[in-house]
């Protein structure tokens, strides 16, 4: 299990040779490169390194995939985002069942001074579930629908991390609304709610989620009740049973207090309806606290991290800082201990 600097500039999967597109294992650790691949791409631009002293072309090149088009912000002319297409060199390779033949791939947040304004600007449109409204989005959702459309019924991935997870979301949610499924990868997916997963004491953390989900639940009831967007809320419930067919795969570090806390919202869905409340746990599960209030607000809000069915694996392997827990690097390492929990909503629950 070699790793080879000199390829990919820093450490990268060069164990990974040839993938087996069957094993969970290697699927993710490719899908966690390509978002690499967007990080790097956009450092060669903003550092000049073209042709051979590019970096970037290496994360694609080693998993033979070619680099189709790059997508760029309107706004800073960053690139946020890349379409690759698997181009195996043997005709037995590209039989393979598992292999997507596109991969759409979203990066996070970039702190550099040419990228960082616009970034944090989107980082907070996230926050305030207005993805949706922003002029990247509309970029990254066109290139979806525009790969979906021309190559129907063909293997397409979308993989995303951070705030590039946060876009593959949102793009994956249209998509599952136009009646296309997307295999996606999503890497610390952020979660906009209280880090209640921190909290150590586990009555304490346990009391604080049935207190939130009693306080979400009935103030769903009281706007239903005074016809403060009672077909919001209508809305609401059959986009929530629509998406329920789409899986998506979401990989958190506990570590990691910005997605962390998909940990207990699945978890905790299960608890309840252990305890017999999945009435109130099913109004919380479909609402957030900030989504109510901008929605009395009259704001078209949209929040991401709703998702009713999940494939949840957690990398509990030691993590040294934030930076790790956060970072995409965690995610091709060969030897990591993670746990799976397989998480589906019933639409009739």
């Amino acid at each position: 299990m070699a790793v080879d600097r000199d390829i990919f500039g820093i450490s990268g999967p060069t164990y990974l040779n040839p993938v087996n597109w069957n094993c969970e294992h290697n699927r993710r650790s490719v899908a966690a490169c390509l978002v690499q691949a967007v990080y790097v791409l956009e450092r060669d631009r903003q550092l000049g390194r073209q042709s051979v002293e590019a970096l970037g072309p290496p994360w694609w090149e080693f998993f033979h995939f070619e680099l189709i088009r790059k997508l760029v912000d309107d706004a800073d002319l960053s690139i946020f985002g890349a379409i690759f297409e698997f181009n195996p060199p043997s005709s037995k390779e590209s039989s393979a069942d598992n292999a997507p033949r596109f991969v759409i791939a979203f990066r996070g947040t970039i702190t550099e001074k040419e990228t960082i304004s616009r970034d944090i600007a989107l980082d907070l449109h996230l926050v305030q579930n207005g993805l949706h409204r922003t002029s990247r989005f509309t970029i990254a959702m066109q290139a979806v629908q525009n790969v979906a459309s021309v190559f129907p019924g063909s293997n397409i991935w979308l993989a995303g991390h951070s705030l590039g997870a946060g876009m593959a979301i949102l793009t994956g949610r249209n998509m599952v609304k136009k009646g296309v499924l997307l295999e996606s990868y999503l890497f610390n997916p952020p979660f906009v709610a209280a880090p209640i997963e921190r909290i150590s004491d586990e009555r304490v953390k346990h009391g604080f989620r049935i207190a939130r989900s009693v306080i979400t639940a009935g103030l769903a009831i009281a706007m239903k009740g005074k016809g403060e967007g009672s077909s919001q809320r209508s809305v609401a419930e059959d986009s929530f049973h629509i998406l329920s067919s789409w899986t998506p795969y979401l990989f958190v570090n506990p570590g990691d207090h910005i997605c962390s806390e998909y940990i207990g919202y699945f978890q905790h869905r299960k608890n309840m309806e252990d305890l017999g409340a999945g009435f109130i746990e099913k109004l919380a599960t479909q609402n957030s606290i900030g989504d109510l209030f901008y929605k009395a607000l009259g704001w078209e809000s949209e929040p991401l991290h709703l998702l009713p069915s999940a494939d949840l694996i957690v990398n509990v392997s030691p993590s040294p800082d934030f930076k790790y827990a956060h970072g995409i690097s965690q995610w091709w390492q060969p030897e990591l201990n993670l746990q799976c929990s397989k998480y589906r909503y019933s639409v009739g629950a």
